[in-house]
């Protein structure tokens, strides 16, 4: 395998390459035996260790592969892991978990991002727990039912919990097999050529459909890596389209990106003159819902009038802190909030589920998104 390198310098007319006109069908049920077993035996060799994967031998915990599905998604493993080996911990069954106030979940799942997972995550325990008596459903319709789980996700259970057929598809498959299917339509339209070729091989295969997938997924996350694809590791490199072809490293192809908006907005550190600050629990219909933060004013495109509103009442002595500017890059928008200072007239009147006062020194352990935790430490240090 070492002497297989991919075609450099120039592009090979490949009878292989997939485009949106040209239908998925040139795979032999020989070439995808042959495939699902070179995975396979590759998987078996090279498998990743991860803290909710079962070793060989032992039953997978659908407890720990949907937890960590949950996690993972939008977010690298290595960012993962310590936030599963907390939740375990901290909350070892599916029962434990929908026992704990969502106020715990929310704090403990703080820095990782995407926070309707938590609330989701929170809400489907509790499905678990009393419409499916503490246990899972192994099939994945019924899975998608549940909160926060859609068809990757219950794609993933259904494959590595419970060992079913299902297509599972996510960022590291769907190079593995755009590549290996030379798919050259730019994502996201070419998702769906992807998904045609990824059913290919896995839909009604019964042989280790839970191996597979995560066989895939590592050789998507440890060989056919992004920029280098380390072909001469593969165990498809042979029949690889991509490969082949001399594209597999221009795919797959992206659509060229759309400028993001630019929002501004203020965000507020107010004290009581005691030594504490105000933290307000976000709605839950707002971006990070649910999460304590400090109080911010709407955020608006950049160059539009931003107004204090919607400031707390019986707040005044309202001053800019200069040194304050918080800059920070979400999915959709980038946004930058500037910092302002202010004092409770009243802290009697500000208190409730929705507020909390925390001593200033404390603030940054109170469990709170990251965009607000760079601005603790920029007011704090300020």
């Amino acid at each position: 395998m070492g002497a297989i390198k991919p075609v450099r310098g120039r592009r090979v007319k490949s009878p292989y390459t997939i485009t949106a006109s040209v239908p998925v069908h040139n795979f032999s049920a020989t070439e995808i035996n042959r495939f699902r077993k070179s995975i396979l035996d590759w998987y078996d060799k090279n498998r990743r260790v991860l803290p909710w994967r079962a070793l060989p031998g032992d039953a997978p915990d659908p407890y720990h592969v949907w937890l960590s599905e949950i996690m993972l998604q939008q977010t690298v493993v290595a960012a993962v892991m310590p936030y599963f080996r907390k939740f375990i911990t901290q909350w070892p069954t599916v029962k434990k978990l929908a026992a704990a106030p969502v106020e715990d979940v929310m704090a403990a799942w703080a820095g990782l991002g995407y926070y309707s997972r938590a609330r989701n995550l929170h809400k489907c325990a509790g499905v678990i727990v009393k419409d499916y008596k503490s246990c899972f459903p192994q099939d994945q319709a019924e899975l998608k039912k549940l909160p926060g789980i859609g068809e990757y996700t219950s794609a993933a259970i259904t494959a590595i919990a419970f060992d079913r057929p299902a297509t599972v598809i996510d960022g590291n498959v769907d190079r593995v097999m755009a590549r290996y299917c030379a798919i050259e339509e730019p994502f996201p339209a070419g998702k769906k050529a992807v998904r045609a070729c990824a059913e290919l091989f896995s839909e009604g295969r019964a042989d280790r459909p839970g191996d597979f997938a995560q066989a895939l997924m590592d050789i998507g996350a440890t060989v056919c890596i992004p920029k280098a694809p380390r072909c001469g590791l593969c165990p498809v490199a042979k029949t690889c389209r991509g490969r082949i072809a001399g594209i597999a490293q221009e795919l797959p192809a992206k659509a060229a990106p759309r400028d993001k908006p630019h929002k501004t907005g203020r965000v507020y550190w107010i004290e009581d003159g005691r030594g504490n600050v105000l933290l307000e629990r976000r709605s839950d219909d707002v971006m990070m819902g649910g999460m304590l933060a400090l109080p911010v004013s709407d955020w608006v495109l950049h160059g539009k009038t931003m107004a204090h509103d919607p400031l707390p009442q019986d707040v005044s002595d309202i001053r800019e802190v200069k040194s304050v500017i918080v800059k920070h890059s979400f999915t959709h928008f980038d946004l930058t909030l500037y910092g302002y200072m202010a004092r409770a007239e009243n802290r009697a009147r500000l208190k409730g589920p929705r507020y909390k006062w925390v001593p200033e020194a404390q603030a940054a352990q109170a469990g709170l998104p990251t965009l607000f935790s760079k601005a603790v430490k920029l007011f704090y240090r300020g």
